[in-house]
């Protein structure tokens, strides 16, 4: 199955990750930061995938409010949770 590299932003009222929906254990690599930093900038230098920039996003915090559409269709809570969405979607590409 090929693999596909999406980025995705949902909003949701809780903090959850993509492998929390799927019910998959998630894999952390415990790799020495300057290690990891030296190779973003070998990349920088080579113009590699892996640079500095891309490493501070790859490993920074995200957290968005949905808070302003919520206000705008004048509802407290969404429809269907975005675990939920998350789960069903990935469950339609199974076919």
């Amino acid at each position: 199955m090929p693999r596909l590299w999406l980025v995705i932003h949902l909003g949701d009222s809780h903090l959850w990750g993509i492998c929390f929906s799927l019910g998959k254990k998630a894999h952390i690599w415990r790799l020495p930061k300057g290690l990891m930093n030296g190779v973003a900038k070998v990349g920088g230098w080579l113009h590699l995938p892996l640079n500095p920039e891309r490493l501070r996003k790859l490993t920074e915090d995200y957290v968005a409010s949905n808070a302003k559409i919520k206000a705008a269709l004048g509802v407290d809570r969404m429809p269907v949770d975005a675990r939920e969405g998350l789960r069903r979607t990935l469950e339609s590409f199974k076919d």
